[in-house]
């Protein structure tokens, strides 16, 4: 059910929203899924789930939860390779991608919707902007988004808080020519370096990101550290090369 309290006649200048799809990645979260979608807007026109293969019950719940919600099989793994799905599968003209374990709250997405009708072209979550915070990063996931973060914004002049964060909103069109490989969770940081790579407008959006509702990351700290690494230098290597068939 949605709250009575969600923004019914969300407009700008009185003029009618864009269509919306809240993609939503699965991996077995029949014990959180159902809260996420009790909670999205009702101005959210398409909601999207991209399921990796769940073993569980995760479809059915949805599926209880929020009965015009669309589900899709991603092709492959990994949570870069369901972001490519639902990218093409989605029907609104802005997408927004949010995780299914409960840290993001959807009635946030407004902030998001906002930065875009104001002519932005990206709208990017911080959990490090003045006035919020994290409760779901140990001190050493804390360090290396640090790290990624600062490493990026020298190498590419951009002026990011925060480079691994999933809760995003963008123009479709607007990234129709970015393509990015990465099939994990390096993904979010390859389209953050190609979004500004790009020139598009991006303004940053403080939200508070909770404890997860249950069970544990599926991000490995070490092992996707390592590959977000990569991402970073490959995506370095890349922008000389193209600058010196320039």
């Amino acid at each position: 059910m949605k709250s009575p309290s969600d923004t019914q006649n969300f407009t700008r200048n009185q003029a009618p929203l864009p269509s919306i799809t809240a993609i939503i990645c699965t991996l077995n979260e029949e014990q959180t899924v159902s809260h996420v979608l009790e909670k999205i807007p009702s101005f959210i026109t398409d909601v999207l789930i991209v399921d990796g293969h769940s073993i569980d019950n995760t479809v059915n719940v949805a599926k209880k939860a929020y009965p015009s919600v669309r589900i899709t099989t991603q092709p492959g793994k990994g949570k870069g390779d369901a972001i490519r799905h639902g990218i093409r599968e989605a029907k609104g003209q802005i997408i927004v991608t949010l995780d299914a374990d409960g840290s993001m709250d959807p009635p946030d997405i407004m902030k998001f919707v906002e930065s875009l009708t104001e002519g932005f072209d990206y709208a990017k979550g911080s959990r490090f902007l003045p006035g919020v915070r994290t409760d779901d990063m140990p001190r050493h996931r804390l360090f290396g988004n640090w790290v990624f973060t600062t490493l990026t914004n020298i190498l590419f002049g951009s002026k990011y808080t925060d480079i691994t964060y999933g809760f995003n909103a963008f123009w479709k069109e607007k990234i129709q020519n970015i393509k990015v490989r990465s099939d994990g969770f390096e993904e979010v940081v390859e389209w953050n370096i190609n979004v500004h790579r790009h020139g598009l407008k991006v303004k940053e959006v403080a939200v508070d990101e909770y404890e997860r509702l249950d069970g544990e990351a599926k991000l490995r700290s070490f092992h996707d550290g390592a590959r977000i690494l990569k991402t970073i230098l490959r995506e370095r290597i890349r922008r000389q090369s193209t600058n010196q068939k320039d």
